[in-house]
């Protein structure tokens, strides 16, 4: 199995696309006009709480207030008070749930409208609603994630072998250079030795070390620390020992991403690194352009003949599930489970490819045996778990239809690339004069 990462640095965007065994299986676009926030660190002031909804707005300097729910309310630690207000807060409130509070327990809100507080957004500003925020910050790392005001510690869950999990863990021990905070192993630290784990960690807890500083400094509303751009990301999430290469098109990028993988991974992982300087663009010459335009397309082919239509909603998105010109032999049932076993995979991959999030329907062809049903949930569940984002399946209900959910963090790749038509008020139909 080949795994290569294409970078492609353009006039006001980058784009980089994760080609596996010469099929695009990922994609990324950063663009000068959309900004992403998400994971930025804010110096913010509480505009008001509303206990009813256990929520407060934050005001970070953005053109909408950011949403804190009280559940994501967290002090700074102290030798006095281990826990701070959270151990007030936790005994109120149990996460998501929407209890209505008066009297003592209101006046055990650690908030108060004017209060500064230190929040990181974890969700992007969507339609109308402004950026989610929690105040249990994280800073991830190539191999671990630091979380200064967590206690406890961790391994993920992808790494299912004991004997690791037990041999990171004590590792995890051994970061006595940090006084505050805990950390979690990342999937990319399987097999790796204490050396790489604790530069991580050194360098995560020396950031948040300037974190504090600058909170001291800066008044709120305030950026206090910005997440590193796409190519820094793509680093770190996705150049592992199963990438055979990282191309590149710029020069001068390509000499920041050989000091990024020199530092951050290792001096032997450099020479994966390379330099395209060819005169036919980068994603032409690999194919990838082509794959690319199909993105954006609501009626996506399948190589049977059948195919799926995605169709964005405000309140989610509907995915359909087409025989079309697929042809066979076969019985209508046997027929029905060869279309929606190839839809289930290409499903996964453009929910993947476009970074469509929030509830989503499928719309599969009706089976009527269980054990068909079984397999295409399966299928479904197993190409979602190569996905960075969390994803949950229920099972086909009696109409055939499937929801699911998939984590949204930020604007689709249609949001940040197209704009309604000016004409049609983006109906994506014309009245008929």
């Amino acid at each position: 199995m080949s795994r290569e990462i294409l970078v492609h640095i353009g006039p006001g965007e980058t784009q980089a696309a994760i080609i596996q065994d010469g099929h695009l299986d990922d994609f990324h676009l950063e663009v000068d006009h959309h900004q992403s926030i998400l994971g930025n660190i804010y110096k913010g002031k509480v505009e008001s709480i509303l206990p009813s909804i256990n929520g407060a707005f934050i005001n970070i300097g953005q053109e909408k207030n950011g949403f804190l729910y009280l559940t994501d309310v967290v002090a700074p630690q102290t030798a006095d008070e281990p826990q701070g207000p959270l151990k007030i807060i936790k005994k109120i409130f149990s996460r998501g749930e929407k209890k209505d509070i008066s009297g003592a327990e209101a006046k055990a809100i650690p908030l108060k409208v004017g209060q500064e507080i230190l929040v990181q957004v974890v969700k992007e500003p969507f339609s109308t609603k402004g950026a989610r925020l929690t105040s249990h910050i994280s800073l991830a790392g190539r191999f671990v994630v630091y979380m200064p005001y967590d206690t406890h510690g961790g391994v993920s869950k992808k790494i299912e072998s004991h004997d690791e999990r037990q041999r990171l863990r004590g590792l995890l021990d051994g970061f006595d250079f940090v006084s505050t905070g805990g950390f979690i192993v990342r999937t990319a630290s399987h097999e790796k030795g204490n050396h790489e784990l604790t530069r991580d960690a050194r360098f995560l807890y020396k950031i948040w070390q300037q974190i504090l500083r600058l909170s001291e400094q800066k008044q709120a509303p305030a950026l206090i620390y910005k997440e590193y751009d796409l190519i820094w990301k793509i680093v770190r999430d996705y150049f592992t020992n199963q990438v055979d290469k990282l191309i590149i098109d710029s020069s001068d990028e390509f000499t920041k991403v050989q000091k990024f993988v020199a530092n951050l991974i290792g001096k032997e992982q450099v020479e994966k690194v390379h330099l395209y300087n060819d005169p036919a663009p980068l994603f032409e010459a690999k194919g990838v352009a082509q794959e690319l335009q199909k993105i954006y397309d609501t009626k996506v082919m399948l190589k049977s003949g059948a195919y799926i239509i995605i169709e964005p909603t405000e309140a989610l998105t509907v995915v359909d599930v087409n025989s079309g010109k697929f042809k066979t032999r076969a019985a209508p049932e046997e027929a029905a489970f060869m279309v929606n076993s190839e839809a289930a995979t290409e499903i996964a991959r453009q929910l993947r490819l476009r970074d469509m999030g929030g509830i989503i329907v499928i719309d599969f062809i009706d089976m009527s045996r269980e054990g068909h049903k079984r397999k295409i949930i399966e299928t479904l569940e197993q190409e979602l778990a190569r996905d960075y984002a969390k994803t949950e399946v229920n099972r086909i209900s009696p109409l055939g239809l499937v929801e699911m959910t998939r984590a949204r963090t930020g604007k689709t790749l249609e949001a940040i690339s197209f704009e309604d038509c000016p004409y049609c008020d983006g109906r994506g139909k014309m009245r008929i004069e």
